[in-house]
């Protein structure tokens, strides 16, 4: 059985991280203190919705989909400057649309999360011997 799409928009709230989907007949929301917990709550909340159905879902069957913020506060590992030379976006802009104070549009998000994406791609390539 095909499973329905799912995604959850995630964003980062003053001391938690919440998560909603919208679905035809269907409203999901949850939240969790840390994103693994996050993860975990979505996985309970999405399953509690479907239950009725016998539709299990697991994490890798939901699309996440957090907000610029969310993504950068939980990834804060990333390096700004860097990405926003190679995404040839200005430094200033880009922490300003991580920070909330300017809101990027479609492309700009898009932009951002595509060279995210890259970045990951290229590390995921590295093979170490040892």
């Amino acid at each position: 059985m095909k499973l329905p799409k799912i995604i959850m928009t995630i964003i980062k709230e003053e001391v938690v991280y919440g998560a909603v989907a919208h679905l035809k007949d269907t409203f999901i929301d949850t939240q969790g203190d840390n994103m693994e917990e996050l993860k975990f709550n979505i996985v309970e909340a999405v399953n509690l919705a479907f239950e009725d159905k016998g539709i299990v879902y697991g994490i890798s069957d939901i699309t996440l989909k957090p907000d610029l913020h969310s993504f950068f506060d939980f990834y804060k590992m990333i390096n700004t400057k860097a990405l926003g030379e190679r995404i040839n976006m200005d430094r200033t802009l880009l922490k300003q649309y991580i920070n909330g104070e300017k809101k990027p549009s479609v492309a700009q998000t898009k932009k951002i999360f595509e060279g995210v994406q890259r970045m990951g791609k290229e590390l995921a390539t590295i093979q170490y011997f040892f």
